[in-house]
């Protein structure tokens, strides 16, 4: 029997699920999107629209009752709202695994307690709990907001002790954590999946780049030793054991300067890191998502093609209506462009693919031609 998929989330994630479900036809029927954003990416390429604010009550119910199943592409889905209403549609992940990870120290302290490496966090309250703790931290320490932060966002960065008052007082009022800061020589992801029997798969363990705590390159796979490699692949696969639900989460890691891999942050979604794999893997995450909530078996996720991702932002210096992009056209380059109407600084407005389709193992050479296709594109902006 088809289903009708409802997501939370239109952009460029959703828009991709979408793209997905068309595609798994003979499962999915109707895919309705809740986007406060009028003809979001995801109602460009075919989904339907509630046009509402991702938390709205009325909207989620509304929703709920033209689907026979919820997922999400944010974490700014209402938790209490779908816990009210999980007896009467399926929704997964599971919204008690979304309350815990929209909250940042609820989602550390819940890994911690099930025995899953992670940074050293506290819960602030005041000025005393910070100076208390970053006695023991060192500088520098992570204030972060435990709620709706992402991208870097709502982090502040305490580097000396003048600096606690001014961390506070931004985040006046508002729930917070600090974080010891980590000596890592990398940044690392694993895309893993788990269907609603049990099933779980993880893919590859990639490398991720940053550019002012957006991420700007993944590299598949990631260059790590293989302790590293199986290490992140176990973690990953724990963290699958424990968390209620199924679905594709992003598992953010930190690899440290004596090899330990310790988790940074979950998404209970598909993730920008995984994004290589609509090319370099049989399966996409994103079909991989829909598989994984509709209750059939995972699909294979070998990484069958080196491959680096590069991630198209908004320049500093630019803002307006987007058309497109001129990108050089290269043998195994593929773009994948969001269809957001507003380009704005920093805004994720695509991404492509360099892949090696020959197989030649040589991903520093991938890297350079991705780096090299970044640095030359020019946007097509309307008059």
């Amino acid at each position: 029997m088809k289903q009708n998929l409802g997501i939370i989330g239109g952009g460029q994630l959703g828009m991709m699920l979408t793209e997905a479900a068309k595609n798994m036809s003979e499962y999915i029927s109707d895919i309705i999107v809740l986007d406060p954003t009028k003809n979001c990416p995801a109602a460009k390429v075919g989904a339907k629209q509630i046009v509402a604010d991702y938390s709205d009550k009325n909207a989620i119910v509304e929703l709920s009752l033209q689907c026979n199943v919820i997922t999400y592409e944010i974490e700014s889905g209402n938790a209490d709202v779908l816990q009210s209403i999980k007896n009467s549609i399926a929704i997964n992940p599971s919204p008690e695994t979304l309350r815990i990870i929209q909250d940042k120290f609820l989602q550390k302290k819940f890994l911690h307690e099930n025995g899953i490496p992670v940074t050293d966090f506290i819960e602030i309250n005041s000025i005393s709990d910070i100076e208390e703790k970053i006695a023991s931290f060192g500088y520098p320490a992570i204030l972060k907001l435990r709620r709706d932060a992402y991208d870097g966002r709502g982090n502040f960065v305490i580097k000396h002790h003048n600096q606690i008052r001014e961390g506070f007082e931004k985040f006046k009022g508002k729930p917070i954590m600090l974080e010891k800061n980590v000596r890592f020589v990398k940044e690392i992801s694993v895309i893993a999946a788990r269907n609603t029997s049990g099933e779980i798969a993880t893919y590859a363990p990639v490398e991720n780049i940053h550019e002012e705590n957006i991420l700007r390159m993944t590299i598949a796979p990631a260059r790590i030793s293989k302790k590293t490699f199986q290490e992140a692949e176990q973690i990953a696969r724990k963290v699958m054991e424990v968390f209620h639900g199924a679905g594709v989460f992003g598992i953010e890691m930190f690899v440290t300067e004596n090899d330990q891999v310790l988790i940074n942050e979950i998404a209970p979604r598909v993730h920008n890191s995984g994004h290589h794999t609509l090319q370099s893997s049989m399966t996409s995450q994103f079909e991989q998502h829909l598989k994984a909530i509709l209750g059939l078996k995972l699909g294979n996720t070998d990484l069958l093609h080196y491959t680096v991702m590069y991630n198209i932002l908004g320049p500093k210096n630019l803002s307006g209506r987007c058309r497109s992009v001129n990108l050089k056209q290269m043998e195994g380059v593929y773009l994948k462009w969001y269809q957001k109407e507003e380009i704005k600084p920093l805004r994720k407005m695509g991404h492509f693919n360099v892949v090696d389709i020959h197989d030649s193992g040589n991903i520093e050479e991938l890297i350079s031609k991705a780096k090299e296709i970044g640095h030359s594109l020019t946007f097509i902006m309307e008059n």
